[in-house]
């Protein structure tokens, strides 16, 4: 009986540990319609970017919050503006590939994936805006010109593995490449196939 306890008490605090210990937010992120978003964000974009094409709209949710995303190319570039549930900027991201990405930067990237991954790859890349730094308008300016600055974060998107199997992750890295924040990313929602 007093084994039994044990065991119980040991299984218990370890799975205790494990949820204590996670840093992960699982997000999902779906398609929805204009009508959906909401018209604050609709106004801000409109405001903001002329001549853009193939806009489409998000929803994304996960263990922390619900937030907003509108996809669309400009001038040959992919972006993603990120808003929260009110309808207010969060950051704007461009898909780069990594020759975008200054070479020590990409170099303690690279360190950290080696070090916290037994093997690892790289699916999406992005240079992100965060909306906190500037105004509304220079975070558009910014980030629509493409530059490069102090304050930018990158976002990596990678399948890795690590010691209990494969999982996505999605990795945040500031300007210089140190690591700020991770998260594992659910698999892809198909609840609208039907059998």
């Amino acid at each position: 009986m007093k084994n039994n306890l044990i065991k119980i008490t040991l299984t218990a605090f370890l799975c205790c540990f494990q949820l204590g210990h996670s840093q992960y937010k699982y997000e999902r992120e779906h398609r929805i319609l204009k009508s959906q978003f909401p018209a604050e964000a609709i106004a801000t974009i409109e405001e903001n970017i002329t001549d853009f094409k193939r806009i489409k709209f998000y929803k994304e949710t996960d263990s922390i919050k619900i937030s907003y995303e509108a996809k669309l190319k400009k001038d040959k570039l992919w972006y993603s503006i990120e808003f929260d549930k009110d309808g207010l900027l969060e950051d704007i991201e461009i898909l780069i590939k990594t020759a975008d990405i200054p070479n020590d930067t990409y170099t303690n990237m690279e360190i950290y994936l080696n070090n916290n991954f037994i093997k690892y790859r790289i699916k999406r890349l992005q240079q992100q805006y965060p909306s906190n730094s500037d105004t509304i308008e220079e975070t558009f300016k910014n980030a629509f010109q493409n530059l490069i600055l102090p304050y930018n974060n990158y976002e990596i998107v990678i399948v890795g593995r690590k010691e209990e199997g494969y999982l996505d992750y999605e990795i945040l890295f500031d300007a210089d490449g140190n690591f700020k924040q991770i998260r594992t990313s659910l698999p892809t929602n198909y609840d609208h196939v039907l059998y």
